[in-house]
This record gives C-alpha cells, sequence and structure tokens, in this order.
C-alpha cells in the first residue's frame, strides 16, 4: 500500500471510529465502502471484525456504570445461536434478494421512525429477548449486520442513550467474538492484516475518543434519530450491494 492508500485507510478507520464512538455501532457501514477500493474483500471483512472488538470492548467500558448483564445475556445467547444459522440458511438462499428486501424494511422502518414521535416504550421478557437475539444472529448471518435488530429492540424499550448501548454494545462485542474465531478456524488472518491492524488502530481510537466526546453532548432524542439515520443507511447499503457494479463485493457487508 503506497503512502495515498495508506492516508485513505487510516481516514477512514479515523471516521469508523467517530461513528461507533457516537452511536455504539456502524463502523463497519463507514470503513468498507473506503477499504473495498483499496484492500480486498477478505481483508476488510477481517479488520471489521478485528476493530469491532476494539470499539465496542471501549464502549462497554466507558458505559461499565450502566451496564447491566441481566438486560443483555438473552440479545447475546441469541445472538450466538442465530449467526451459525444464518451463514447455514445462505446456502439455500439468493443473498442478493435477501439483502435488497433486508435493505427495504430496514428503510420503512428508519424513514417511518424519524417521521413520526417517538414510540411507546414497550415491556420484553427473557423469552422474547432470546428469540429477538437470534433473529439478530441470523440477520448477522446473512448480512453480516450482526447488531441491527439488537439496536432496534433497544430503541423499542425507550430506555435512555447510555442504557440503550449498555445492552446492544455488549451483544455486539459477542458477536464480533465468535465471527473473528470463524475467520481464524478459516486461516483469513494473515501477518499482511495484522499489521494493517496495528497501523489502524491509533486513528481508529482517535476517532472512538471524539465520538465519545460527541456522545455525551447529545439529548435521549437525538440520539434516538441518530440511529435511525444509521438504519437508514445501513438498509441503503445493502440495497446498493445488491446493483449490478457492487454484486461481487456484496459478501463483505
Amino acid at each position: 500500500m503506497d503512502a495515498l492508500g495508506f492516508a485513505i485507510f487510516a481516514l477512514a478507520a479515523l471516521a469508523g471510529g467517530f461513528v461507533s464512538g457516537f452511536s455504539g455501532f456502524a463502523m463497519g457501514l463507514v470503513v468498507s465502502g473506503v477499504w473495498l477500493h483499496i484492500i480486498t474483500p477478505i481483508q476488510t471483512a477481517t479488520l471489521i471484525a478485528g476493530y469491532g472488538l476494539l470499539t465496542q470492548g471501549y464502549g462497554i467500558y466507558r458505559l461499565r456504570h450502566v451496564l447491566d448483564l441481566r438486560k443483555a445475556w438473552p440479545l447475546a445467547l441469541g445472538t450466538v445461536i442465530g449467526i451459525p444459522i444464518g451463514v447455514e440458511i445462505l446456502v439455500y438462499l439468493n443473498p442478493l434478494y435477501l439483502r435488497f428486501g433486508v435493505g427495504v424494511l430496514l428503510m420503512i422502518y428508519s424513514i417511518y421512525g424519524l417521521a413520526r414521535p417517538v414510540f411507546a416504550p414497550m415491556r420484553i421478557g427473557t423469552g422474547a429477548d432470546i428469540a429477538i437475539g437470534i433473529s439478530n444472529g441470523m440477520l448477522g448471518g446473512l448480512t453480516g449486520l450482526g447488531g441491527v435488530i439488537s439496536t432496534i429492540s433497544c430503541q423499542w424499550r425507550g430506555w435512555p442513550k447510555d442504557l440503550q448501548r449498555a445492552v446492544f454494545q455488549p451483544v455486539l462485542f459477542i458477536a464480533f467474538v465468535v465471527i473473528s474465531l470463524s475467520q481464524a478456524a478459516a486461516g483469513s488472518i494473515t501477518r499482511e492484516t495484522l499489521v494493517l491492524y496495528a497501523l489502524g488502530v491509533p486513528f481508529m481510537v482517535a476517532g472512538l475518543w471524539s465520538g465519545f466526546k460527541m456522545f455525551g453532548t447529545i439529548q435521549d432524542e437525538t440520539f434516538r434519530k441518530a440511529v435511525l439515520a444509521l438504519l437508514l443507511l445501513a438498509g441503503l447499503s445493502l440495497v446498493v450491494s445488491t446493483l449490478p457494479f457492487s454484486a461481487d463485493r456484496a459478501s463483505c457487508y
């Protein structure tokens, strides 16, 4: 990678870290659109999972004062169960149709949420949370977006922004652990990728720190709208990934 390529790589890491620090998720959405032009799809997917462990771990540490594992474990357990199911289902489904359908649903949900007042809080039991987690993991196995459904479910409960993140970030961390272990078993983690990871860490951390600083200044309603906007971006990215010019890169999202 030449100097210009590394500068682009580092700026994407900085931006991805900032978005993750601010919202608690969507780092992969930000960096993949850039990195896929300068490094291989396998490297991109491996780095996203590796940096996901960093960003989610940092978020969990910063929110440790409101961390409640009693609320997070059912979603995390369901996610671990759902990821391999989603990967297996991919064998029988057309991934382009799946991505397009999920993308459209996410866009509709996000636009509706942005256009109407706050949803009335919902009470969700442990059994339902495990089912939501399984759906969350399945969607992650099918599309690579392993935290979307858990993030949406935290919004439904009407929790403050700190508590929402203190629940869905541990779920995302667990999802990235499963993904990283799978990549290690498949031999995707190479020396070259590890060097890139190490070089990008300072930029990712700087973005994380600045994103968390901004997160601390916003109101709950602003956070709700920011999450919906990022979900809209996630839906749009899935739809775009089904278009002919990007279909060969769809597996990285």
